[in-house]
């Protein structure tokens, strides 16, 4: 059997160069150069011995002929070349050592910042100063050219790369043409990789499927949306669409990633209106805003207000096979929406989001927010709807609804703290007591005159007697005490600080347990947790509001795990609840969630 021959070093040199041409010619920035050239690769050519390729001005690129070298490391010699004669490096009247060597810096910083190629060992490590090719030139002119700058280009460490051979200023402007155009080029081949027209930069058209066609309109059309959009990966994968179950679409805000079912044979403007809901899903943080309450149920409520904020704006069309609209709706946030239908859990549980009857479209883990990457995510998030709305109503767009603007205005402002709001809170109803200076109770004398008395800043009397307020505590088995502990440090501190004598305090699991009036300070030093069983809340609040000496407009602060049961209270009252819980029932008062 005839043993296959092996390749030459020769031909595997002349592979390596032939391939660096080709992707030269494939690069939007470079092939209008690339194939205005002439490549001299021969013996005896102008090349110095020890370097890799001279350009001339009349666009030759005389390359060494015997050279090896890798694909990456061809094609940055030749696009180094290729610069000089784009950017118009040749120019008369100029000291060669150092305008040479300020172009080749200047180019060697561009290949760098471009990521386009590998320079080859020697040029590795070559230190490259900041500014323009002329502000190096006059650099060099001024105090020399340091000796590890001498010579940096390709034609070798004691050649210059540039070799005059006569020109035109004519055929300089249309080099640099040549360049302007490839740099046109490579904006354009960008920007269709972004909007999915191109698989890659300068892969040039392809087919697109319509999902691909809105998304690129949202890129180029629509800049509410159109830096997120581009921000997501779209995939369109039936087998991904089948084992994650998306019936139309889904989207990942951890993985940037947009699923479209190709199965449902949607038109462009159905796939825009699509695309748009699955990409405010992400934008206004609505898995983020669940906060405890059933996944399903909120995603169908945000499902109605961002629905009907797309018909309002006209973002495409409504898929013909129906989404949830309900016009009776308009105005309303997701939370209002979300109380009205656990009112009615059996009837929305049977309606479908686009991923599917009982399945929510908001792919990864709930939790994903509490690292520091994912915090960089929703920040990135904000910035982009932020400065797209900014973009949209400056160019005039088109109409967004009140309440849309609204939600993206206040995810651009860092949501209050739970103790900020609580402290809020006490204010509307402890209002600080006007004091006043009196002998009555005169103060302490001061020791340098003894025998003057200094009056005591006082509050009018009886003042105090009725700011009290009442502390409905769970104490059941399921409530974790650095919750309580947290909790009752704050309410201790708020008391004391807006002179509230005496809060009522009762305890309550599976039974009421009354502790009467106690100090604010008590509260939060030596309080004694009874219970610890249960939770049936309705008996304490029937206590506090059946209690005689309580004041009839004190109000109350029920502190639960929203492991409890419907409450009724007729007073003024808040609730407050750990982050991620959801009180059984739509409350009538404030939450505030402790984190």
């Amino acid at each position: 059997m005839a043993r296959k021959r092996s390749s030459s070093p020769e031909d595997i040199a002349s592979r390596n160069f032939t391939e660096a041409v080709e992707r030269l010619k494939a690069h939007p920035i470079f092939a209008p150069l690339i194939k205005r050239a002439t490549i001299v690769r021969e013996l005896n050519n102008g090349c110095p011995a020890d370097g890799w390729v001279a350009v001339t001005s009349t666009g030759q690129l005389h390359v060494h002929p015997t050279r090896r070298a890798e694909v990456v490391e061809w094609v940055y010699v030749l696009s180094h070349s290729l610069l000089h004669l784009g950017l118009g490096h040749f120019s008369r009247g100029r000291r060669e050592l150092e305008w040479n060597t300020a172009c080749d810096l200047f180019v060697a910083r561009f290949l760098n910042d471009l990521k386009f190629g590998r320079a080859p060992e020697e040029f590795s490590d070559l230190e490259l100063p900041g500014g323009t090719e002329h502000r190096l030139y006059e650099q060099f002119c001024a105090h020399g050219v340091p000796k590890h700058l001498h010579n940096p280009g390709t034609a070798g460490p004691r050649h210059l790369d540039m070799i005059d051979m006569g020109w035109r200023e004519r055929d300089v402007a249309d080099w640099q043409a040549a360049f302007a155009y490839g740099l046109t080029q490579a904006v354009n081949s960008a920007i269709n990789v972004a909007a999915g027209r191109e698989t890659h930069l300068g892969s040039g058209s392809q087919v697109l499927t319509r999902a691909q066609e809105a998304r690129g309109w949202f890129i180029n059309n629509y800049p509410l949306l159109g830096a997120l959009v581009a921000a997501f990966e779209l995939i369109e994968d039936p087998e991904i669409c089948r084992r994650e179950g998306i019936s139309v679409a889904a989207v990942n805000a951890v993985t940037k990633e947009l699923f479209i079912n190709p199965g449902m044979a949607m038109s462009e403007p159905e796939c825009r209106f699509v695309i748009a809901h699955e990409i405010l899903h992400v934008a206004l943080t609505h898995d983020q805003r669940c906060e405890g309450r059933d996944p399903q149920l909120w995603n169908i409520a945000c499902d109605y207000v961002v629905n009907g904020w797309l018909v309002e704006m006209q973002v495409g069309a409504m898929p013909k096979f129906g989404l949830l609209h309900d016009p009776k709706l308009k105005g309303l946030a997701a939370e209002s929406i979300y109380d009205r239908i656990v009112t009615d859990i059996r009837r929305f549980r049977k309606l479908a989001t686009l991923r599917g009857v009982g399945l929510g479209e908001m792919l990864g883990p709930h939790d994903w927010r509490e690292s520091h990457e994912a915090q960089d995510l929703d920040e990135f998030y904000r910035r982009s709807l932020a400065q797209g709305l900014e973009y949209h109503q400056s160019e005039g767009r088109g109409y967004l609804p009140a309440g849309l603007i609204e939600e993206i205005r206040a995810l651009s402002q860092p949501p209050i703290p739970w103790d900020v709001q609580l402290a809020q809170w006490f204010d509307d109803y402890f209002q600080p007591l006007e004091k006043y200076r009196s002998y009555a109770r005169p103060s302490r004398r001061q020791a340098a005159t003894p025998d003057i008395p200094r009056p005591r800043s006082v509050s009018k009397e009886g003042a105090e007697d009725d700011r009290t307020f009442g502390v409905i505590l769970d104490t059941s088995g399921s409530m974790d005490r650095q919750l309580l502990a947290k909790a009752l440090g704050a309410i201790a501190s708020y008391s004391l600080a807006r002179d509230v004598a005496a809060v009522r305090v009762i305890f309550c699991d599976a039974v009421a347990y009354d502790q009467g009036y106690m100090p604010p300070e008590a509260i939060a030093d030596r309080v004694k947790v009874r219970g610890r069983g249960g939770t049936v809340l309705q008996p304490a609040v029937d206590m506090l509001q059946e209690t005689p000496d309580f004041p009839k407009d004190g109000p109350v602060l029920i502190i639960t795990d929203g492991f409890c049961d419907r409450l009724q209270v007729r007073r003024t009252h808040a609730f407050l609840v750990p982050r991620g819980r959801q009180l059984p029932f739509a409350p009538v008062g404030p939450v505030f969630r402790i984190s």
